[in-house]
């Protein structure tokens, strides 16, 4: 888990270092809204993500030998962890209490959307709502003040902002951003996503208001007209959202092709880097040589020879603490638990050949005698 969190957070930090660097700043919003998506999914599968290089590693041959297969029980005993018990719990705790209160607002929208009238437009659906509000969005839904709108008070360029919300399914990247935020509220980095998310959605309704009425300061003026109007649901797409001197320049911002480019193709190394630095594993390989006459083999460490001679072996563990059973090959089993259950291995079997002196004794028929097969053979060969 904690694996999970380390490399999750650094891709999540550098990837909006990047965007606030880079790309915030330049009017290239659509390629700016997937590459926020794409940041939180990437962050969320990178742990996942394995390249494994391999490594040769030089072994000498050694001589076979008979190895037993051990089928035998041992005990572990296992202490209770009550730190972990504790954070978990506290865990549990405050995501449910966070999860109730995402559910609720999102019912407190659906009764709003049944409890007042509702109007057909284009291809979304205008609410009627009695308190003074601006409009918002939620999904195909636009809230508006019923008063205001019967009145003919609301300008066209805010249905139009509204619309651009509907028709690109921003409420769909602001839940996906809140799920996030409940299930991993102990990281405030999240926060920081939701920011850039929700005024990346203002560019784009700027944007295409902008390009529909072509009257930019006219629309400048409207917004800032509507700073001081009530809040609405923090799961809605708001019309005043970060009404800031970022915004009000975007407007009259342009990005030029090249430069555009430029930006998005930085991001490829930079995505490398973070695969070659958080996913790759080298892995040993052993590759055999033969041992010659004056090259001695190498001392294996006491792991190393319990792991090779308990290769392949099947393990039966009985925990009678917590009346559990675990059954699983030697190689599964956590270093803690190979020091616990397996202290002795034997010497290997290691091949003599006599030398001259040896093998002249072996000659005197005195000596030794050779038998094969039950019948006596001479000595000298």
């Amino acid at each position: 888990m904690s694996d999970f969190l380390i490399k999750s957070t650094i891709t999540l930090f550098v990837l909006l270092a990047v965007y606030y660097l880079f790309l915030e700043k330049e009017k290239m919003h659509v390629f700016n809204r997937f590459y926020l998506l794409f940041s939180l999914v990437f962050s969320m599968v990178i742990p996942f993500i394995t390249i494994e290089v391999i490594q040769e590693i030089v072994q000498p041959t050694v001589n076979p030998g008979t190895i037993q297969i051990l089928q035998g029980s041992a005990v572990i005993l296992e202490e209770t962890n009550y730190l972990a018990i504790g954070l978990w719990s506290l865990y549990g705790l405050v995501t449910l209490i966070l999860a109730i209160r995402f559910i609720s607002n999102i019912i407190k929208i659906s009764s709003k959307m049944k409890s007042n009238t509702p109007i057909a437009y284009k291809n979304a659906k205008l609410i009627l709502v009695p308190e003074k509000t601006l409009p918002h969005t939620f999904l195909n839904t636009i809230f508006i003040n019923e008063t205001e709108y019967n009145n003919r008070q609301i300008e066209a360029e805010l249905y139009t902002h509204e619309l651009t919300h509907v028709t690109q399914k921003h409420t769909l990247d602001i839940l996906f951003i809140e799920v996030l935020k409940t299930v991993f509220w102990f990281n405030p980095i999240f926060i920081f996503y939701k920011k850039a998310i929700q005024l990346n959605h203002e560019f784009l309704a700027d944007e295409k208001v902008v390009t529909s009425y072509n009257n930019v300061p006219f629309y400048q003026s409207l917004l800032l007209s509507k700073t001081n109007a009530n809040p609405t649901f923090y799961l809605a797409s708001n019309l005043n959202y970060l009404i800031t001197k970022k915004r009000l320049l975007m407007m009259t911002k342009t990005t030029s092709k090249t430069e555009a480019l430029l930006k998005k193709v930085i991001l490829m190394p930079i995505v490398a880097t973070l695969l070659f630095l958080l996913c790759t594993k080298v892995v040993a390989q052993e590759k055999t040589e033969p041992l010659t006459a004056d090259q001695p083999k190498k001392a294996q460490t006491d792991d190393e020879r319990k792991d090779a001679y308990y290769s392949g072996v099947r393990v039966i563990i009985h925990d009678l603490i917590n009346n559990k059973k675990i059954d699983k090959k030697y190689e599964d089993l956590t270093l803690e638990e190979k020091r616990k259950c397996f202290f002795y291995v034997p010497n290997a079997f290691q091949k003599k050949s006599p030398n001259e002196k040896e093998l002249e004794n072996f000659k005197d028929s005195k000596k030794y005698a050779i038998w094969v097969d039950g019948k006596h053979e001479p000595n000298a060969l």
